[in-house]
């Protein structure tokens, strides 16, 4: 590692030349003890990238004979008496002492002085006792080598060692890094925590910053519970080392070359954070509590919204986002993630070194709720790793009113669903702004040396209970008896500085009311806030906006253009062995290319993507088989029968194309979604697909649904254009692999917040998807997609209509009828159109029209209006759907079909046509499905028996 590094060294001008002794000096130095070195040297050399030492094994991995061994060829060893018999002794007891070490590493953090209020019961670990080991006493004194312990001395007295060992394992850090597999990432931990015992030593311009920040932390809560007591606020009162965490991760970051930081968090320190992290204007937050501020939408409450601004750091300027998030907590993790993704794809950030995600939880959500655990999952795989995260829990040791362990989780830590990924956790008490300080500086350069996540455990407590309306001594007696006589964090700091010598008393009420003039006239408090912030690389989004749903788009594309495409889509590398049943979808795809068959929905989709990259449209899709298409439809991606290599034509059309992005995706719906939705809101320019492997399956991520993509623009202002299929057919598949649910959707319509299409044709497709980006309009798309109508031999179009056409929301009847002799029209959308259509033809019924309804929201209800004032005779009108009455369309849908039918003729009532109510989306026997499917067709079309 020495040559490496000071290679590093030289290679930085500023290094080079007469300086390079001095600081070869100061190297050598903090290698032995970076406690030695000046804290802006110590800085720098903690920032540089590591290589695993080879010179000291590592003992977690290896026998402990092989390891001392290893250590009595080393002729620097204490020798006791020369007896065989006491040598053999010192020897055992050599082990002894190494493992003992490894026991201090592996579970020091289960006697670590974590809590603030010292109620954390801690379950006794025998590993740490000497006696554990066949140590005594006795022994103190005994010289021993350290093996791979940085303490900067190769032998030393047992008394040091276990000092140093406590000092740095079970004080204020519980550090837990065992679990990590990778050699190199755990002698990282070791160096960094043992080198300096876990306790760096900061000079008093740090220490004053530190007071400063905890001064404001503390300044705004109490500021805001004299001026509006009793109002919710979910302040950070107990918590109040976040501010000072948050400052420091900011800045260190910049100075690792990060150009944005998303944050996401709940409700706990969000006005602290945006008000003394994000440079908030207090004046505007007074508004807000007020009444005062002006509302353009529905709104969201104070400790939901959003935020966003410029800072300065060592590094540069950096662009902090806060996330909008709703109540239910955890949800906003995978949307940050995915909002991160978007702008390290922007930026062409592979690395994920200019844009940090920082996520911040409470314990008990942490603990409790399955979106932790998907995230976790998502961090390392190719469509959603970012580098890795930073999290960072808050844990005020309660869960709203539950506080007894067994109750709230059943582990030792909130964060051991961490583990799963094998994220280092390091827990410290907040009431050590010092120690906090040195975990988030651990915290960001290990992010940066091995781009994976990290969690700090910011052990403290709420003061006020779950909201500043609780009284919470209801349910936590014990915990709040003490919390009434403890300390705050500020005082007890201030109070240690001033023992220092740092500052005096008079210093530190001066720092209160500077704060306090600072709120008293509305100022901004963030120092590092940058007034005019570069938005060089920010998204423009007016094009965006003010637009009307009725506002048509040109969503043709020329034959000839479509051709060449196509034809370049069904090109493969030369000895790229395709799959026997591929490549026959290959050969039927260059038929449908020179027009010898028709365009089948797979090629159709294909082609609306090519399109659209051919254009300047980024596209991305995701799901849990996209690569192939659940049934086997799409086959976007190649896999090679020689070698297991993958080709993906869409993103090989030309050089200059816009990016095409398709990942299978982990068995995830929740966090996927919520992670696409947070790509599509950042990334308006793009087509952003995720598709369910079937419809109903997106039940698991009706959270996002409900809490985003329904309402985030009326709540927090954001547009999003996602798109998502979601496969829906009765084809006697049983009650999960039926219904997409069409119903829930519908109920969320309103206020033209959603599009909710079910598409009949390819060409259809085709137009919708995009319509979807050409049109300035950004909406979410729903679409109910098909299953058995991908190879319908109906359910097919041409190449002019993918050309020259347009998307219909509303398709007439499609046969020669006579429309004055129609006495019938049938309303209906999706597959249930082509049995209505094949019955009809073999029954030869000539009075029958079908009427598809494509997009069934925003209703559209002028072109509905249109298509049947054209059967001036007709005498009943039905609505028919698969699905049982009170699912699908039917209640949610009929108002708008009854407003179209009374403008035509107000004396025909609207029927119904479908099966009956049902507590079961379909049934699960194929026969009593045939059954309910005949009885149905019957009944729309008007057939006896």
């Amino acid at each position: 590692m020495h040559e490496q590094t000071m290679e590093q060294l030289w290679s930085t001008s500023q290094l080079a030349g007469g300086n390079v002794a001095y600081v070869e000096e100061l190297f050598e130095t903090y290698l032995k003890d970076p406690n030695e070195v000046p804290e802006e040297w110590r800085n720098y050399f903690d920032q540089l990238p590591r290589v695993d030492e080879s010179s000291s094994v590592d003992i977690p991995h290896k026998p402990i004979r092989e390891q001392f061994l290893l250590l009595s060829k080393n002729q620097h060893r204490a020798r006791p008496a020369s007896a065989a018999s006491v040598s053999s002794d010192f020897e055992r007891k050599q082990v002894k002492v190494l493992q003992l070490i490894n026991a201090y590493r592996g579970r020091g953090h289960q006697h670590a002085k974590l809590d603030p209020l010292e109620l954390m019961e801690r379950e006794n670990v025998p590993d740490l006792d000497l006696a554990f080991h066949g140590l005594s006493a006795a022994d103190l004194d005994t010289k021993f080598q350290t093996g791979s312990l940085f303490i900067g001395h190769e032998e030393s007295d047992l008394r040091t060692i276990v000092d140093a060992l406590e000092a740095t394992y079970c004080d204020s850090v519980g550090s837990e890094y065992m679990h990590i597999v990778n050699t190199a990432e755990q002698r990282w931990f070791q160096q960094r925590l043992e080198s300096v015992r876990a306790h760096p030593k900061y000079g008093e311009e740090v220490k004053l910053h530190l007071l400063e920040r905890l001064t404001a932390a503390e300044g705004l809560e109490k500021y805001l519970g004299s001026r509006y007591p009793g109002v919710k606020r979910f302040g950070l009162e107990g918590g109040e080392s976040m501010i000072p965490l948050m400052d420091e991760l900011i800045q260190r970051s910049g100075t690792y070359g990060a150009k944005e930081i998303v944050i996401g968090m709940a409700h706990r320190g969000r006005l602290n954070t945006l008000i003394n992290i994000l440079g908030k204007k207090t004046s505007d937050l007074f508004d807000e509590f007020d009444g005062k501020a002006q509302y353009e939408s529905h709104g969201d409450v104070k400790y939901h919204q959003g935020f966003s601004s410029n800072v300065m750091t060592p590094g540069g300027e950096v662009h902090l986002a806060l996330a909008f998030n709703p109540s239910h907590l955890e949800i906003v993790s995978p949307v940050v993630e995915g909002s991160v993704r978007a702008r390290q794809d922007r930026r062409e950030d592979e690395a994920g070194e200019q844009v940090v995600p920082v996520l911040i939880h409470g314990d008990a959500a942490f603990a409790g709720q399955g979106v932790v655990m998907e995230t976790f999952q998502l961090s390392q795989t190719r469509a959603y790793k970012t580098g890795g995260t930073i999290h960072i829990v808050i844990n005020n040791q309660v869960g709203f009113t539950t506080s007894k362990r067994e109750d709230v989780r059943s582990t030792e830590y909130c964060t051991d669903v961490a583990k799963i990924v094998e994220a280092p956790i390091l827990h410290v008490n907040g009431d050590d702004p010092e120690a906090v300080l040195f975990v988030t500086q651990l915290a960001v350069d290990y992010r940066n040396e091995f781009k994976k996540d990290i969690v700090i455990d910011l052990v403290c407590y709420r003061r006020r209970g779950h909201n500043e309306a609780d009284e919470p001594s209801g349910t936590q007696p014990l915990m709040y008896s003490k919390i009434k006589s403890q300390k705050t964090t500020r005082e007890l700091y201030a109070n240690r500085l001033i023992e220092q010598g740092v500052l005096d008393a008079a210093k530190s009420k001066d720092l209160e009311e500077e704060y306090r003039s600072a709120l008293d006239q509305g100022q901004h408090v963030v120092r590092s806030l940058v007034k005019e912030p570069n938005n060089q690389l920010f998204v423009d989004w007016k094009p965006y906006l003010g637009h009307k749903w009725t506002a048509d788009s040109d969503t043709s594309f020329e034959l000839k253009k479509l051709q060449d495409l196509s034809n370049k889509l069904l090109e493969v590398p030369e000895g790229f062995a395709v799959q026997r049943q591929v490549n026959k979808i290959l050969e039927d795809r260059r038929k449908m290319t020179a027009g010898a068959l028709p365009i089948n929905w797979g090629f159709a989709e294909t082609l609306a993507y090519a399109t659209l990259v051919e254009e300047g449209h980024p596209v991305r899709i995701t799901g849990q088989d996209v690569g192939r298409g659940t049934f086997s439809h799409r086959h976007a991606v190649l896999h090679n029968q020689k070698d297991g290599s993958r080709y993906v034509p869409l993103a090989n059309i030309a050089d200059d194309q816009a990016p095409f992005n398709l990942y299978d995706s982990l068995l995830s719906e929740e966090a996927v979604l919520a992670f696409e939705y947070g790509y599509a809101t950042t990334t308006p320019s793009a087509l952003v697909v995720w598709e369910a492997q079937f419809g109903d399956f997106a039940n698991g991520a009706q959270v996002v649904f409900d809490q985003f993509i329904s309402s985030g623009e009326h709540k927090w202002g954001r547009l999003c254009g996602l798109t998502m299929l979601l496969p829906h057919g009765y084809e006697g598949q049983g009650p999960e692999h039926s219904s997409a649910r069409l119903e829930r959707y519908l109920q969320l319509c309103a206020e033209h917040n959603v599009q909710i299409c079910v598409p009949s044709t390819p060409a259809q497709v085709y137009h919708m998807l995009r319509r979807q980006v050409i049109r300035p309009l950004r909406k979410p798309l729903v679409v109910m997609s098909p299953k058995s109508l991908l190879r319908h031999k109906l359910a097919t179009s041409t190449l002019e209509e993918l050309a020259d056409g347009k998307f219909q929301t509303v398709i007439d009847e499609i046969d020669d009828l006579d429309k004055n002799k129609v006495k019938r029209v049938l309303m209906c959308a999706g597959k249930v159109y082509y049995d209505l259509l094949e019955r009809r033809r073999s029954e030869e019924i000539d009075d029958v029209a079908i009427v598809r309804i494509e997009q069934l929201y925003p209703f559209p209800g002028a072109d509905l209006t249109a298509v049947l004032s054209q059967y001036s005779n007709v005498e009943e009108v039905f609505w028919v759907q698969e699905e049982p009455m009170n699912m699908g369309a039917w209640y949610s849908s009929q108002h708008h079909m009854r407003r179209a039918l009374s403008s035509i003729n107000d004396g025909i009532h609207l029927q119904y046509a479908g099966r009956k109510a049902s507590a079961s989306p379909a049934a699960g026997y194929m026969a009593l499905h045939l059954e309910q499917q005949e009885k149905l067709i019957r009944d729309a079309l008007g057939l006896q028996g």
